[in-house]
């Protein structure tokens, strides 16, 4: 996390930009069921959409102690009565007291398989601790969204996202079963091998958002059967990283070891396709890209393909009833963009 110059004695108003990210292999793997048994692996991205999270002390002026703004606007007395799940247990994880006004705004919609409530969470703790005059690392933000997530929360989701959130760039992320993280960053220049891979990325949004938890309860309780489709995906993880860092690594194998994952990831819960992700990514792959797979649990979202930059004119022609998003590369996590006194 690189907070730049940023003062963080504590300020009246925080604004933190916290990245959403694109999971290539291993998804499924950071989730305790797995890796608790062995350990699971997770290559992964961020890229140029985010969450923003502006934290500021509330005004006496107003009626109510506390705002939260997101995609609806509540007003309550106390902490306690907050119904934004993240919102609330961040700031009693934290001990923030009000008056507090927080405000959260997203590049993309919720619930589309780029982590956004990770990146909410992460951002939120972020802030909150900036507001309170501590800088917090990567790795306990990580630690705390995980902690607030899964153990308060008790969502059945994995610890990918929220270390995607914290860390930035392009990482393999190895969950043991002790519970530890190990974080081993791959550096993306303006040339190379690194380079091809995000310029021959090309993603689509299917307009469909979906329940994350029903995906991964499902997948979760099928895990026990599915130890070898996922072991495969998790050293799939492994091979591209190892790839990558000895330069041995091309984007067309890339794109085909991508089209193996998703077939392997799509037979690890009913819900993670249907027809209309089956004919688009048919469509997708008809039309020259090398593979893809849908980003997340699965169900809608983002399809996402590796394909050769002279056939992403007839990739987007074949998906033409679909929205394409362009993407870049980001190589940073949360960050505090600002911090304005009283």
């Amino acid at each position: 996390m690189d907070n730049g110059n940023v003062d963080l004695s504590g300020g009246d108003m925080i604004v933190t930009r916290t990245p959403l990210r694109v999971g290539f292999f291993g998804g499924g793997t950071d989730l305790g069921v797995f890796y608790r048994n062995t350990p699971g692996a997770v290559l992964s991205a961020t890229i140029n959409r985010y969450v923003y999270v502006t934290v500021k002390r509330h005004s006496e002026l107003f009626f109510e102690p506390i705002r939260i703004n997101y995609s609806i606007s509540e007003q309550v007395n106390t902490i306690d009565e907050i119904k934004n799940n993240i919102a609330r247990e961040c700031l009693k994880f934290l001990n923030v007291d009000a008056p507090i006004y927080i405000s959260t705004v997203g590049d993309v919609p919720a619930s589309t398989g780029l982590g956004g409530s990770s990146s909410f969470a992460v951002g939120l703790l972020n802030a909150l601790h900036a507001y309170k005059g501590e800088r917090a690392s990567p790795g306990q933000l990580a630690d705390e969204a995980c902690h607030i997530e899964i153990e308060v929360l008790g969502e059945p989701i994995g610890k990918q996202d929220q270390y995607a959130a914290a860390f930035g760039g392009m990482n393999l992320f190895t969950f043991k079963p002790d519970e530890g993280v190990t974080v081993e960053h791959l550096t993306v220049d303006g040339t190379g091998t690194m380079r091809e891979f995000f310029d021959s990325m090309l993603m689509f949004w299917t307009g469909h958002q979906r329940d994350t938890s029903a995906v991964l309860s499902e997948q979760s309780k099928n895990t026990a059967s599915k130890m070898d489709q996922l072991s495969a995906m998790r050293d799939q993880a492994l091979d591209i990283h190892r790839g990558f860092a000895e330069g041995a690594m091309n984007v067309a194998d890339c794109g085909a070891m991508l089209d193996t994952a998703w077939h392997l990831k799509r037979g690890l819960a009913s819900t993670i396709t249907n027809s209309g992700i089956d004919q688009a990514y048919k469509a997708g792959r008809d039309a020259g890209a090398y593979g893809g797979k849908l980003c997340g649990a699965g169900a809608g979202g983002f399809l996402m393909f590796l394909a050769p930059p002279e056939r992403h004119d007839a990739v987007r022609n074949a998906l033409s009833r679909l929205i394409e998003m362009r993407v870049n590369f980001e190589p940073q996590g949360s960050r505090v963009l600002s911090s304005f006194g009283p």
